[in-house]
């Protein structure tokens, strides 16, 4: 007993009814939520934005994030660990670095295309 699990939320920038996460609006409602688990921290946020062939389309969605992230830590006390940005892939890590990830996911760019 006493373990913290750390963990992300992710949240659905873009809108698309396929992808998982909560809509941005909620955010704010869940990272109070977050505040009551003893064993669970919320460490920051996590997002896939929509597929393009073109990364910078994907930089108004990682600034969204990280616009959420910080206004969840200017307006929300207790929220000060909640610092991590995992966004970007292999396609457009660059625009998610430079709209503030601190967690990139880059498989395809180490391993290769996955076989199917």
């Amino acid at each position: 007993m006493g373990l913290i699990q750390n963990v992300l939320l992710e949240v659905n920038v873009s809108g698309e009814e396929g992808k998982f996460g909560v809509m941005p609006d909620k955010v704010i409602s869940i990272t109070k939520a977050f505040s009551v688990l003893r064993y669970i921290s919320l460490r920051g946020f996590m997002t896939v934005p929509p597929y393009s062939d073109d990364p910078e389309d994907a930089r108004p969605y990682f600034k969204m994030l990280r616009e959420i992230r910080d206004n969840v830590r200017n307006t929300y006390v207790g929220s000060g660990n909640c610092g991590e940005l995992s966004m970007g892939m292999s396609g457009d890590f660059e625009a998610a670095i430079e709209e503030g990830a601190t967690m990139v996911r880059i498989g395809t760019a180490i391993f290769g295309a996955r076989v199917k």
